[in-house]
């Protein structure tokens, strides 16, 4: 293991106006991890959307992109991916190796092209100091972005394709006698929550893009620079509660009851929109392998 202290980032947006509720140092330049995948995706489902690929189509796995660090499907050169069941992997697992499966197939064989075509729509799409080296995440120093950035692009997900949006909150995956949970755990404690992303490389800490929609209103939060999945889950299901309450302290809710139904919380005082965070505190030992 190495120690890290990663820089913290944070920012709340409501989805549809992209109006800021919160921010914390929005527009420093950070590491995405997998973060990533949400353009890589972004990408896949232009292409769907245009009926350039299919969701049935078959796609050939590289040497190069089945020899991407984890985590990965476990893909080997000469097998076929088909485009669903890369989707699924890419949200589920974060799996690396059919990230660069699917880059291969809309750049021509090349995933460098295709982090330019990345960069390129992330300008087209307004994220102003993203630039993308490959489709996974992994590291690579000059892959960097911004919460901002990285929320923008969440809602640009969450509006241009409402049709895909729903592969983010896929429960589980099922591929070649393998079953792969949804790392994403937000999904699962967060009500309402219902996508996007979680990531972790060394140099960024654990990231992570989340939304969820109460009585019709969709907020974003992006967390970057969390020490632990937990804190950095726990820390964004605080903002977008304190969102909440902001907005209609109805909205604000504790765990489902053993009937299904959301009870309302007791909420404290809602903190000013200049409220501060707390943050990570000093640095923590984490395994080295990147999982992106």
């Amino acid at each position: 293991s190495e120690s890290y202290s990663p820089r913290y980032a944070d920012i709340m947006v409501d989805a549809k106006t992209g109006d800021v509720l919160h921010e914390s140092a929005p527009d420093g330049l950070r590491h995405p991890a997998s973060l990533t995948k949400i353009m890589t995706l972004y990408l896949l489902f232009e292409k769907l959307e245009a009926g350039k690929v299919r969701l049935d189509s078959q796609m050939e796995v590289s040497a190069e992109a089945a020899s991407q660090a984890p985590t990965k499907l476990g893909l080997r050169p000469g097998q076929t991916l088909m485009v669903e069941d890369a989707i699924k992997g890419l949200v589920t697992k974060s799996a690396n190796d059919a990230a660069v499966v699917l880059a291969e197939r809309l750049a021509d064989g090349s995933e460098k092209k295709f982090a330019e075509k990345m960069t390129a729509k992330g300008k087209a799409l307004g994220l102003r100091q993203t630039t993308f080296r490959n489709a996974s995440g992994l590291p690579d120093e000059g892959h960097v972005t911004t919460a901002r950035d990285l929320a923008l692009l969440s809602r640009a997900v969450i509006r241009d394709f409402p049709q895909y949006y729903p592969y983010f909150s896929t429960e589980a995956f099922e591929f070649r006698g393998m079953r792969y949970p949804n790392q994403n755990r937000f999904l699962r404690t967060y009500y309402g929550g219902d996508g996007l992303k979680t990531g972790f490389v060394n140099a960024s800490g654990n990231n992570l893009a989340a939304s969820a929609i109460r009585s019709g209103r969709r907020l974003v939060a992006v967390v970057l620079g969390g020490n632990s999945q937990a804190w950095t889950r726990e820390h964004a299901s605080r903002l977008l509660d304190v969102a909440y309450a902001r907005i209609d302290p109805s909205l604000v809710v504790v765990k489902a009851s053993p009937g299904g139904q959301p009870v309302p919380a007791v909420l404290v005082p809602a903190l000013p929109a200049t409220a501060s965070f707390t943050e990570p505190a000093g640095s923590a030992s984490i395994a080295a392998a990147p999982t992106a």
